[in-house]
């Protein structure tokens, strides 16, 4: 009997990697969301920079910055973050919103944030494309 698991999974390799790769697929982006904190659409953002007055930390690179960014937004590269938060010092009393083009580095900025004692850090789902794609304003 033992037999038939062994020849099913010998002939259907390809198939149960496939599903496998499915599946992991399907988990990543809760597993990604998890890890960096909380995670806020554009329109709370909004809300959170119009209501709030909350600080808009860019942290992609200056040439990325320059090629267009969110109205009013702080430009310190995720590299820099560690060594600059205390230029950020005054604002820890606001929400802070972290961006970058896909979340990634948001998402690190974000925990070093936490740790040198911001207590309301958020990430922008999507990034900045999705701001761009909700049809906000952007300076370049």
């Amino acid at each position: 009997m033992p037999e038939i698991p062994l020849e099913f999974i010998k002939n259907n390799i390809m198939l149960i990697a496939v599903a496998f790769v499915s599946g992991a697929m399907l988990l990543w982006p809760y597993i990604r969301r998890t890890t960096g904190g909380p995670w806020v659409s554009t329109l709370v953002a909004t809300q959170m920079i119009n209501r709030e007055d909350a600080l808009v930390l860019d942290v992609r690179e200056p040439t990325e910055f320059a090629g267009g960014h969110l109205l009013g937004a702080k430009n310190m590269p995720l590299a820099s973050v560690e060594a600059r938060a205390g230029e950020l010092d005054k604002h820890k009393a606001k929400p802070v919103i972290v961006v970058c083009a896909d979340g990634g580095r948001a998402s690190k900025a974000a925990l070093i944030l936490r740790e040198k004692g911001f207590a309301n850090v958020v990430n922008l789902s999507g990034g900045f494309p999705a701001w761009q794609q909700a049809g906000l304003p952007v300076v370049k």
